[in-house]
């Protein structure tokens, strides 16, 4: 797998050679632009996907599970409307989950957090704001999101979070150093089921249920009713397959608080 460091490094030391050979008349001078782009190409995915541990290590699933668990995870919420819906379906077919929670709405639903963690269910850091422009945060603010959702939890739970799912599943050199400094694990997953576009729920569901299998981590978000139908269709499918959702500290043998 692709690390920042060793694309880094290797890019530096073709750059160099390539500079040496156009500077003695050997290479032509689009080696140079063509090396400048796959190493640019190279950084944007992996900056955007979070499954090539390109700027940090994270969990994305465990494959080496004894165990028929798969594990359900719900990013963005506490969400007053879809939370409870989801969090009933879960109580419904005895399946647990992992929701990772943006620090704003966990200090607009307490009350829900609280409700999450009651049934058994654990909770993961989702910043405090999910902007847009998270991926271009400096390290100071990347470290002040996270610190504030995490202040916010501990306040109303009494727990330290140690999981942490990036916003939109980008990360970059600041990212990593405050999950670095702040010790904490970043979760990604190896099932997206993209229920947060326009496709049908239907075209969801077949997305999920096609690839699935023991020792996944399962993608969602607990924000639209579509979500809550695409849910109750996916327990369904594990019950009927022997797949039971755990936690995602459960699934990965980890703890998910300090």
């Amino acid at each position: 797998m692709l690390k920042r460091n060793r694309v880094n490094t290797a890019a530096i030391a073709l750059l160099f050679l390539l500079g040496t050979l156009y500077f003695f008349g050997h290479a032509p001078w689009h080696t140079i632009l063509l090396l400048l782009f796959v190493w640019f190409a190279i950084t944007v995915f992996g900056s955007f996907f979070i499954q090539w541990n390109y700027h940090l290590y994270a969990l994305h699933s465990n494959k080496a599970l004894h165990n028929n668990w798969v594990s359900i995870t719900f990013d963005d919420g506490p969400n007053r409307e879809f939370t409870p819906k989801v969090l009933d379906l879960l109580e419904k077919y005895n399946a647990k989950a992992t929701f990772f929670c943006i620090g704003e709405q966990v200090e607009k639903h307490p009350e829900i957090l609280k409700k999450i963690i009651a049934q058994g269910h654990t909770i993961g850091n989702h910043t405090y704001s999910h902007a847009n422009t998270f991926g271009f945060f400096s390290l100071d603010k990347v470290m002040n999101e996270l610190t504030r959702t995490k202040k916010a939890v501990h306040t109303l739970t009494g727990k330290e979070m140690t999981l942490y799912r990036p916003a939109f599943g980008v990360t970059n050199p600041q990212i990593a150093k405050a999950v670095n400094q702040l010790n904490i694990q970043a979760i990604g997953w190896n099932v997206r089921s993209l229920d947060t576009t326009s496709r049908s729920e239907k075209t969801i569901l077949e997305r999920i249920t096609k690839k699935v299998s023991k020792g996944d981590i399962i993608l969602l978000h607990d924000t639209s009713e579509k979500t809550i139908r695409v849910l109750e269709q996916l327990l369904l499918f594990l019950r009927e397959k022997n797949l039971s959702s755990v936690t995602v500290d459960r699934l990965l043998e980890i703890e998910a608080y300090a």
